[in-house]
């Protein structure tokens, strides 16, 4: 399935999904749903025994929405996410809007778990362990899949932006708590 169906499509699966979930985490879009999924597998992690959904919502906009239907209003599940640096702000009104919190800085959101990714969350994993490395995380799980081309597509734009000069700090990348019970932010210094 290829452009606006996939994203449809991905969002009505991970709904369907919530309807058992424990927990659910939030993302702008599904590169940013491939990306979770995929390295929590590759950290063992088993998200459907787990019990935790990964939704993508359509866009920060569409944050709301679901904060709303599975916060405390609505189905009362567990919840975490990610959002873009420049769409920080959308999903700080969502929250309050959901009645989850009112986080005024970064570390408010984190503490209610949701994070903030440099950029976006393509580019804290490309800081995290490489280009190559994701490309291989991605396309082996992604193959023929056109989920998985964009975030290979994005892989070689942002390598082309490092290697031409324009450096989104490729050096040292937070990683994220994104499921409940789990370790806590840390940094990664530069090797």
């Amino acid at each position: 399935m290829h452009g606006p169906a996939a994203a449809t499509d991905a969002t009505a699966s991970a709904l369907a999904k919530a309807a058992a979930a424990a927990a659910v985490v939030l993302v702008e879009g599904i590169s940013d749903q491939i990306a979770v999924e995929t390295i929590a597998a590759h950290r063992g992690r088993d998200l459907g025994a787990e019990r935790v959904v990964v939704v993508p919502t359509g866009g920060a906009h569409g944050m709301t929405r679901y904060l709303t239907q599975f916060g405390p209003a609505g189905a009362g599940l567990r919840l975490a996410g990610l959002c873009d640096t420049g769409e920080e702000n959308v999903v700080r009104r969502g929250l309050a809007a959901a009645g989850i919190g009112s986080p005024g800085t970064r570390a408010d959101m984190e503490r209610l778990g949701f994070y903030v990714c440099v950029e976006d969350l393509e580019d804290e994993l490309i800081r995290a362990i490489g280009t190559s490395r994701v490309e291989a995380l991605i396309g082996s799980g992604t193959r023929g899949c056109s989920r998985g081309r964009s975030i290979r597509t994005g892989c070689r734009i942002r390598s082309q932006r490092c290697s031409s000069g324009y450096n989104p700090p490729c050096a040292g990348v937070a990683r994220y708590r994104l499921l409940p019970g789990r370790s806590q932010r840390t940094e990664r210094q530069p090797t």
